[in-house]
């Protein structure tokens, strides 16, 4: 027995020509109250002494990084004026260090989102280079 297909007019869905349209950012869910999308750090394929990681290895240490870019933040992020006196902790765009198994995560094409509190960042980062070990750059 076959399974039924779906039928679909175009002008709502034409599949993955659509899909492939949007801009990256425009995949990324909108986070909700205080809530922020962060983007985990993810290594190259290649050290910089010529090893080749697998893509295990690379998923694996995006889930244990502690150091995320800011993607998206919600409308009520540091709006609180009692919690945030001094204004807001980051923007997007930052990079910023969560403890490590921090948020909620979601998996993508490209490795994982995490969705974390807006008090759940511990510190901001000018260039996560500077902090990380210089072997895995």
């Amino acid at each position: 027995m076959t399974k039924p297909k779906l039928i679909v007019p175009q002008h709502i869905w034409d599949g993955k020509a659509a899909e492939k349209k949007k801009k990256e950012i425009e995949k990324v869910p909108t986070p909700t109250g205080w809530r922020m999308v962060l983007f985990p750090l993810k290594l190259k394929e290649k050290t910089k002494s010529g090893l080749y990681l697998t893509d295990d290895t690379i998923q694996q240490s995006q889930v244990a990084t502690n150091v995320a870019k800011v993607l998206k933040m919600g409308p009520s992020c540091y709006k609180d004026k009692e919690r945030y006196p001094e204004g807001p902790w980051c923007k997007e765009g930052d990079w910023v260090l969560i403890t490590t198994y921090a948020g909620s995560r979601i998996r993508v094409e490209d490795g994982e989102l995490r969705i974390v509190n807006d008090d759940e960042i511990i510190a901001t980062v000018e260039d996560p280079r500077d902090i990380l070990p210089k072997n895995i750059f």
